[in-house]
C-alpha cells in the first residue's frame, strides 16, 4: 500500500531505505517555486537511528 508524503501522520509506519520507521515528527511548508509544498519527516528506525527527509507533498511512501 501506498500514501502520499501530506497524508502521512504522527506514530505511523513507513519504509525508508528498505527499513521499517515510525514517524516522529512531520512539517509541512508553504508553496514554494516549484508549486508544491514541501514535507520534512522526521522518523526512528528499528534500530533507533534518527532519519530526517525532506519530499514534495505528493511523494509516495510504502506503508507496511
Amino acid at each position: 500500500m501506498k500514501k502520499q508524503a501530506k497524508d502521512l501522520t504522527k506514530g505511523e509506519k513507513i519504509i525508508l531505505a528498505g527499513q521499517t520507521c515510525v514517524v516522529q515528527d512531520i512539517e509541512i511548508s508553504e508553496i514554494g517555486k516549484q508549486g508544491k509544498r514541501k514535507v520534512r519527516i522526521e522518523a526512528l528506525t528499528e534500530k533507533g537511528e534518527k532519519i530526517v527527509i525532506i519530499r514534495p507533498e505528493d511523494f509516495p511512501f510504502d506503508i507496511p
